[in-house]
């Protein structure tokens, strides 16, 4: 049984037998971190079983999927775009150090306090000591990727601090006690009947409960969210944002948005404080113009994004009059050395890669174990985090390889090119530990060094084929039942297998092409 307890912030949820107060982020059958979950194939199963998420899932893909592919196909020059976009973000790998300690001077010239950060633990500590030297209890926060990739919420409160989302598909996640599922919509898997029920039920817990005879209309669960947002609004002391995009030549920071809580965020708290990659980095504005028009069409099919917020540093009386950003690191230094998935780094985060993905569809986010699912996932995670995690070894997997996810990439990502790649490493990782932790990895391996006896040799590959051909006239005419349980339970489930052919390719080559010709 749930009761609920007061504390500082409001009324919040204690798990009887637990002790403790529920945090408010990660779902009750969530670990606090998402290495706690299982390997992506493990994941993905228990996922597959949920059939209103897919149904969800499938029908806001499609329209997003159907929504970009109309935007781009009123932009002659989109492939010019993509071109343009990969050579600035190339030449920004290049240089990156340049470039940071440009954006570096100019944000310190315009009043940002600018810290460095090399990874997570060291970004959430310079968040909360910021908020503990304000003495603030809360913070408002723009949606930002970044900040669920350190944890931030979680930390801030294990600190005391509670962090508010206020996009309102983060809201739902938040209330729903929830992990994001989606980078640019993170409640992509619920549908509106849900929503409701969220509202509901956890609204009057952290605030404004949403009103009794609200129902799933979209413009009532919207309004529903403003009232309970406008309060945390104009109370909030502090606010925490990510960074689409941070300009060098300027120190000027942008985000892009569609609701207008980030413009919220950013002109009523005293205190704002940015948490950037350092891949976020563009060299001018020159080079904006390129992924302004590239960015929404890309991520929610629109033309422009709704509000497009450029500011760069204090101006007195305008806005927040302290303001920090954090440059992180965690990880990206190691991907930018690796000459393959450096490439990952172009990323602008716009999801189109998931929208695409017919893996991702179906399974939706959370099975990827990270912040960052669907193909962006699947190639930055293992690169961010090594592959000494099973999560991370399993992603390069959650692939096809069907390479659509290239096609729409406006930064022309190549993505199959990299989950290749990072194939090739997650093997050898597999190699030095010498004994394998599972089953699994055992029999691959197997395997693996069968293919690679029949395959290097034609003897040998002549032998196994003869021996495959004696076997098809012992099983001609007859089902396969007999195969062994485990390759039924993980092959045969999910195809159906054709009788063995009477006669190989070989063999009738050799019948019939005797001159060799």
């Amino acid at each position: 049984m749930d009761q609920l307890a007061t504390t500082s912030r409001g009324p919040v949820r204690v798990v009887e037998g637990n002790g403790g107060v529920a945090r408010l982020t990660p779902a009750p059958n969530h670990p606090g971190t998402y290495l706690g979950m299982p390997k992506f194939p493990k994941a993905a199963k228990q996922e597959l079983e949920l059939g209103v998420q897919r149904k969800n899932m499938r029908n806001a893909t499609t329209t997003i999927r159907n929504k970009r592919a109309l935007r781009v196909s009123e932009s002659p020059d989109w492939e010019d775009l993509r071109e343009a976009a990969a050579a600035v973000k190339n030449r920004v790998g290049r240089h990156l150090d340049h470039y940071l300690l440009q954006a570096e001077e100019n944000l310190t010239r315009n009043g940002v306090h600018v810290h460095w950060a090399r990874d997570a633990a060291e970004a959430n500590r310079i968040v909360a000591e910021i908020a503990k030297a304000k003495g603030v209890d809360e913070v408002v926060k723009i949606k930002s990727i970044t900040s669920q990739e350190t944890d931030l919420n979680e930390y801030l409160e294990e600190q005391g601090i509670a962090a508010w989302e206020t996009d309102l598909a983060e809201l739902i996640v938040q209330l729903g006690h929830d992990r994001p599922s989606h980078i640019v919509v993170p409640a992509i898997h619920r549908n509106r009947a849900e929503v409701r029920e969220i509202f509901k039920r956890e609204m009057g817990r952290y605030g404004r409960p949403a009103p009794e005879d609200i129902t799933s209309n979209p413009p009532e669960l919207a309004d529903a969210a403003r009232m309970h947002l406008r309060e945390k609004f104009l109370r909030a002391e502090m606010a925490v944002s990510g960074g689409n995009f941070i300009i060098a030549e300027t120190g000027s920071m942008v985000i892009v948005e569609s609701e207008g809580n980030g413009r919220m965020c950013l002109t009523l708290p005293k205190t704002l404080v940015s948490i950037v990659g350092i891949e976020k980095v563009l060299p001018s504005f020159e080079d904006l113009e390129v992924f302004l028009k590239l960015l929404p069409r890309s991520a929610t099919g629109e033309r422009m994004n709704p509000y497009n917020s450029i500011w760069s540093g204090v101006t007195e009386g305008d806005g927040p009059q302290e303001q920090h950003v954090v440059l992180l690191d965690n990880g990206r230094t190691d991907v930018l050395a690796d000459q393959v998935g450096r490439e990952v780094l172009r990323c602008i985060r716009c999801a189109s890669c998931l929208n695409i993905c017919p893996v991702y569809e179906r399974t939706g986010g959370h099975a990827y174990g990270s912040v960052y699912p669907g193909p962006i996932g699947a190639a930055l995670n293992p690169q961010l985090r090594g592959v000494e995690h099973d999560v991370d070894r399993g992603l390069p997997y959650a692939c096809s390889l069907c390479g659509a996810c290239n096609d729409v990439c406006p930064v022309k990502i190549p993505f199959t090119d990299i989950l290749v790649h990072l194939r090739h490493k997650v093997v050898e990782a597999e190699k030095a530990d010498r004994v394998p932790r599972d089953v699994e990895v055992g029999t691959e391996m197997a395997l693996m060094k069968t293919a690679a006896w029949v395959m290097g040799d034609a003897k040998h590959f002549e032998t196994v084929q003869r021996g495959s051909s004696l076997a098809g006239r012992a099983l001609r005419g007859r089902t396969l039942g007999p195969i062994p349980a485990p390759v039924a339970d993980r092959w045969l489930r999910y195809r159906d297998v054709d009788e063995v052919p009477k006669q190989s390719f070989r063999q009738w080559w050799g019948k019939n092409r005797k001159d060799g010709k």
